[in-house]
């Protein structure tokens, strides 16, 4: 007989093994903490890490290089002119030849240089809204996908159900085939639905990766995480206001380049002065003179005319647009929160008459089916659980209009345009 002596292991040691496993468990990442994604994680992922944020940020450096360039006034010239160095008669020597050297200047009139600094300042408002309207559209289709990878989750649970459904319904029919209370095809059909239900659960799960490596696709993720459901499972139908739209944001803008343009159509109705002054040299005795001189255009006061309808007419079309724009938003809102309210008010009665009624009678039907009477049969019971199954599916189809409709409104009403200013104050 061998007995086996095990020493135990020292206080010190006990106290560093201990320390050891509570720094392990710190310093390892928390799996369900770190996998679980709201839809405020997936948004700020994609305002922050999607290329998108990298084109949008090169056009507004390209507007804003348009304000530096818009600053530059006329350029000054130098010149070099050279006369009678060559001819026939009296002016073929080449001493008789005058040489002059020059320098102009144009001074700008009328605000050019201001006009011109405004309508690209005005340009810089236009390229930054239709950037955010860009990333508005981005974060309204992450939105959908994220609706439809809920919708693909809630999915999984009513296929579990299914499946356990089938499972207790094929033991019982087996009970009730071994005491001859049902035909053999009945556990045949039996066995039949569970397979069913079991491909339906693993049909649902690879719908749910699917859908989950699509959201993640949007910032270059995979689909090892997990989906926070609290916000799917609210559906409180909420006001919105069509007055905050980044659409109507983005005409305005626009409207207000258009006063720019007209500001700086204007100015090209003033002429520029040139002035220039020079030394000239004479080759005929080597004497030198002075020379100043100078223009201005005329007929300046309609030659930049049509520029100036063009601009006006610019101004006009964009101030109509905000109208019919303002109009269309506020009617797609309004059908949206109509819309919303009605799915709320379905989804209420079913839990409140529904789902309680069907439950209650898939109850009553498998405890008498359980007891082995006759007043019950297999196609019963399926058919009390499909309709309780029916409705939960129902439940989950009304949960996706509501958060579709509700993407859709955040996008007309900018609701997320908070995301986009913290990744660009990033």
């Amino acid at each position: 007989m061998f007995s086996v002596i095990v020493a135990r292991p020292s206080a010190r040691l006990r106290r560093a093994l201990a320390i050891s496993a509570a720094f392990a468990a710190l310093s390892a990442p928390s799996i369900g903490a770190a996998q679980e994604l709201s839809l405020s994680d997936a948004l700020s992922k994609v305002a922050t890490g999607d290329p998108t944020v990298a084109v949008n940020a090169a056009r507004l450096q390209a507007a804003e290089a348009a304000v530096t360039q818009a600053d530059v006034r006329p350029r000054d010239v130098i010149g070099v002119d050279a006369e009678d160095f060559a001819g026939t008669g009296p002016y073929s020597p080449i001493e008789r030849s005058q040489t002059t050297a020059w320098y102009e200047r144009t001074w700008e009139r009328g605000g050019k240089r201001e006009a011109r600094i405004g309508a690209a300042r005005s340009e810089i408002g236009v390229a930054s809204t239709r950037n955010r309207l860009r990333m508005l559209d981005l974060l309204a289709q992450v939105q959908a996908t994220w609706v439809e990878a809920q919708v693909a989750e809630a999915e999984i649970s009513i296929a579990e159900q299914r499946q356990a459904a089938a499972l207790r319904v094929e033991a019982e029919v087996g009970r009730r085939v071994g005491r001859a209370l049902d035909p053999l095809f009945s556990a045949e059909r039996a066995r039949t639905a569970v397979a069913q239900a079991r491909i339906a659960l693993d049909q649902a799960r690879e719908r749910a990766r699917i859908a989950r490596a699509a959201l993640a696709s949007y910032w270059g993720g995979t689909a090892d995480y997990s989906l926070d459901d609290a916000a799917f499972a609210t559906f409180t139908a909420t006001p919105a206001d069509a007055e905050n739209s980044p659409d109507l944001a983005l005409l305005s803008a626009e409207r207000d380049a258009a006063g720019a343009r007209i500001r700086l159509a204007e100015t090209g109705n003033v002429s520029d002065p040139t002035a220039r002054v020079g030394v000239r040299h004479f080759g005929q005795g080597n004497d030198v003179a002075i020379m100043i001189g100078g223009f201005i255009p005329l007929g300046s006061r309609t030659a930049n005319r049509g520029n100036v309808l063009r601009a006006n007419a610019e101004a006009q079309a964009a101030e109509a647009e905000i109208a019919v724009t303002r109009v269309q938003i506020e009617r797609e809102v309004n059908r949206l929160v109509a819309e919303r309210a009605t799915i709320v008010a379905e989804i209420t009665r079913i839990d409140r008459e529904v789902l309680p009624s069907a439950q209650r009678a898939v109850t009553l039907v498998r405890d008498g089916f359980a007891r082995g009477g006759t007043a019950f049969t297999f196609l019963e019971v399926n058919q009390t659980q499909q309709a309780l199954f029916d409705a939960r599916s129902r439940r989950v189809e009304l949960l996706r209009s509501f958060h579709l409709a509700g993407a859709r409104l955040d996008r007309l009403t900018g609701r997320h345009v908070s995301l986009l200013s913290n990744a660009e104050n990033r």
